[in-house]
């Protein structure tokens, strides 16, 4: 993308820009009149015009608000874009599909939320039990539409994730239900996530001055878009992969060695992962595209729970990549902090990215944008914490929030066996 381009976009609305991006990648289905309206519906569901704006928190730092959508969090930006385009796709095809999701905490709110109520689409969304939020469950189990239908699995994300991954190799579960992805493992919600980079970097001078961007990672998707647009042109600084205690992508990029541990719950759940798959498209990148050697280093993770990256490839991705591990202590302090001195509240996850954006070692006259991943009254609880104080004296909850959280819940517990999961989706779809 030029940079005549680029500099279009500071005069430009978010659709607009999402158009100029995205519109690459659609190759003519839907048309391109079609696809700018597809867009503006999906947008409109933001509560800001702006759909992602930038506040400035000092010196050279800022916040990129990514949580004015319907579930008050990052993922709706993406989400709601891909239910649109699959429903269209599958109306103009005369079919149905069977999307299912594996969530640690927001990305099934968000599926829910986006295509509850859709004819030609039924929704199997599996979160780990007691893993995370109070607000992000009752976002998953609160919706009445019949179509919706949330699992609560008896384990970790990683386990859920395995389950949605198992599915699809089954070529006849697969083929029998017409299963599809909404996890950020589907390329259009990576698609999808790059364009608030480039509207981030609109806001803040870009082109004509490189950014940064910390971003809270877990499953590697949304920075992983960053690195997309990155590719695309847009001057980007470095990419701050910004993790909690569950630190095994800060620990790769200092020492070379991927190896999965024990997941660590946190008060920052979405980020509350070991096995990222978004990683593995960083890695065909990094090796130059070599598939071969991908596949060799993810059957060595799926035998030995780890491999090591040669030093050219580890170079590569150092060339973009920045990587810091914020501890509990420290996120509860910045979210106390940052709540007395500037009277603004953080949630864990965007407290996790500040965190490691301050400790950038990038010259202090370059922007650094850290990626809100989330409203904070998503995460009361971690929040009054902090801040010792009352949730509900400090957090401005929404009022949908305050009436969803009084509604009645609808969802099933299953073990982790992937046998008795099939079952169940054979018999709701």
């Amino acid at each position: 993308m030029s940079r005549e381009t680029l500099a279009t976009f500071k005069d430009k609305s978010y659709a607009e820009v999402a158009y100029e991006v995205l519109q690459p990648f659609i190759g003519g289905t839907p048309d391109n009149d079609r696809f700018r309206e597809i867009l503006q519906s999906a947008y409109q569901a933001f509560e800001v015009p702006e759909v992602a704006p930038v506040v400035p928190l000092g010196g050279q730092h800022y916040l990129l608000e990514l949580f004015h959508g319907p579930t008050l969090a990052f993922k709706d930006v993406a989400m709601q874009l891909l239910a649109r385009l699959m429903d269209e796709a599958l109306a103009r095809r005369g079919r149905r599909a069977t999307i299912i999701g594996a969530t640690s905490g927001d990305t099934g709110g968000a599926a829910i939320e986006a295509f509850r109520g859709l004819e030609n689409i039924d929704i199997f969304i599996f979160f780990p039990k007691g893993r995370v939020s109070d607000v992000q469950r009752k976002q998953m189990t609160t919706p009445t539409d019949s179509n919706v239908h949330a699992l609560a699995i008896e384990g970790t994300f990683d386990d859920c994730q395995a389950l949605v991954k198992d599915m699809f190799n089954d070529a006849d579960f697969r083929q029998e239900t017409g299963l599809a992805g909404v996890n950020s493992i589907n390329w259009a919600r990576v698609m999808a996530q790059t364009v608030y980079y480039f509207t981030a970097s609109a806001q803040l001078g870009g082109p004509d001055k490189e950014i940064a961007f910390s971003v809270p990672t877990g499953n590697f998707g949304d920075i992983f878009a960053g690195y997309v647009a990155k590719q695309m042109g847009l001057p980007i600084a470095q990419l701050m992969i910004a993790t909690n205690i569950n630190d095994i992508l800060a620990r790769v990029l200092k020492t070379g060695i991927y190896e999965i541990g024990d997941v660590v719950a946190s008060t920052s759940p979405s980020m509350d992962i070991q096995v990222s798959s978004n990683f593995e498209r960083l890695l065909f990148e990094a090796t130059g595209r070599n598939a071969g050697e991908v596949c060799r280093l993810m059957g060595e993770l799926a035998e030995k729970r780890k491999f090591s990256l040669s030093p050219d490839v580890l170079d590569v991705m150092r060339a973009s990549f920045a990587a810091e591990r914020v501890d509990e202590v420290e996120t509860a302090k910045i979210i106390k902090d940052m709540f007395e001195t500037d009277e603004m509240l953080l949630d864990p996850h965007t407290a996790v990215g500040y965190g490691a954006a301050l400790r950038s070692d990038l010259p202090t006259s370059t922007p650094i944008v850290t990626l809100a991943t989330a409203h904070p009254a998503k995460f009361p609880a971690s929040v009054e914490k902090a801040c010792n104080r009352q949730a509900e004296e400090i957090i401005d909850t929404p009022e949908r929030v305050q009436v969803m959280m009084k509604q009645d819940e609808k969802y099933e517990t299953y073990p982790n066996e992937l046998a008795g999961v099939q079952d169940f989706i054979r018999q709701k779809k």
